[in-house]
């Protein structure tokens, strides 16, 4: 009796110690092996476990979609501001308030705040810049976007699709700046100044410029860096025949995309959710996210200490301003125009 007793104390025990175990379920667009260090600091720090579904954001928003009130999802994490203002529109997210995030990130990397809080956070950024063979092309050939479509650059240029979320997000930008007719007129000329047709991703670009498969591409900044940073001397070949520009430097500047998170819509571990979200706004996370993926943290008061990143600009450089949501707002038209014009 006195067995049976001690069984079922222990059964109660360890249902009791399950029952409140805490945790997070993390639906995540980040697919970067540098990012478990992040998470496994946030669980010993907070004793929150992350569960975590790994896929790319519109896998993301159509899953989320698909499961309704049922998904278990608390937090979304996503690399591309289009995807987050497509979350956000589409009811995918819960809008919060926190002072810990709303201090520590600029409102410039934040959705627009509505009575009800802020439905998405910024917590990197990553510039898409231009790469070029250092010995055919000279940089004030390709030191704005606007010359990837210049006559001169004919035939020099390669790019991954234009249906990609990077290369969706940063035509979205240039609508913004340059307006709806400028900005197809631009895309044809891209794609007359094309050396082959689009393929591949970011890294298959820059070796196709250091192979003289083209002259000219397009690239986010934390492929470049990783390749300067690379242990392998074939990257660090690649890298000794290209040269990097930050475009459009006197003018509106250089397009950033960000990866942020948001708290889903039904989230059953809220207050987890909240605490993840602000422990990536940290000075440990955010160290992670420039020292381990190469991108810049976004959070105030926050050093880098990358030295890829440092040496591709110089240290500083000029970003555009424009509002996040509106690169979101032009992807429809944008999508239609690289039909119009043939941008595989």
């Amino acid at each position: 009796m006195i067995k049976k007793a001690l069984c079922l104390a222990l059964l109660a025990s360890a249902s009791l110690a399950s029952a409140q175990e805490q945790v997070v379920n993390l639906y995540s667009a980040r697919h970067y092996s540098t990012d478990e260090a992040l998470y496994s600091n946030f669980t010993k720090a907070t004793g929150i476990r992350i569960n975590r579904v790994d896929s790319d954001d519109a896998g993301i928003l159509a899953r989320l979609k698909a499961e309704g009130t049922a998904s278990p999802a608390d937090v979304i994490l996503l690399v591309d501001a289009a995807r987050l203002y497509r979350g956000e529109v589409d009811g995918l997210f819960q809008p919060i308030r926190s002072k810990v995030l709303e201090d520590a990130i600029p409102a410039q990397y934040h959705a627009k705040a509505s009575a009800d809080g802020i439905s998405w956070f910024g917590f990197s950024t990553r510039g898409r810049v231009i790469v070029y063979d250092k010995l055919s092309v000279k940089k004030a050939d390709v030191d704005t976007y606007e010359e990837l479509a210049d006559p001169k650059n004919k035939g020099k240029v390669c790019l991954r699709s234009g249906s990609h979320p990077y290369n969706l997000s940063l035509f979205g930008a240039l609508m913004e700046h340059m307006g709806e007719q400028k900005t197809e007129a631009w895309l044809k000329g891209v794609v007359d100044n094309m050396a082959r047709p689009p393929r591949g991703g970011d890294t298959d670009q820059i070796k196709a410029v250091a192979s003289g498969e083209c002259q000219i591409a397009v690239s986010n900044t934390y492929y470049i860096a990783r390749m300067i940073r690379s242990a392998n001397p074939d990257d660090r070949a690649v890298m000794e025949k290209v040269g990097v520009v930050f475009p459009n430097q006197s003018t509106w500047g250089t397009h950033l995309n960000i990866a942020g998170g948001a708290v889903a819509k039904y989230a059953k571990n809220r207050a987890n959710a909240i605490k993840f979200l602000e422990y990536l706004a940290s000075p440990q996370a955010q160290a992670y996210f420039a020292d381990g993926n190469n991108e810049w943290p976004v959070a105030r008061g926050v050093d880098i200490s990358n030295p890829a990143l440092k040496a591709m600009s110089g240290g500083t450089f000029k970003s555009e301003t424009i509002p996040l949501s509106a690169i979101g707002m032009n992807q429809t038209r944008i999508q239609q125009m690289l039909d119009r014009v043939g941008f595989k």
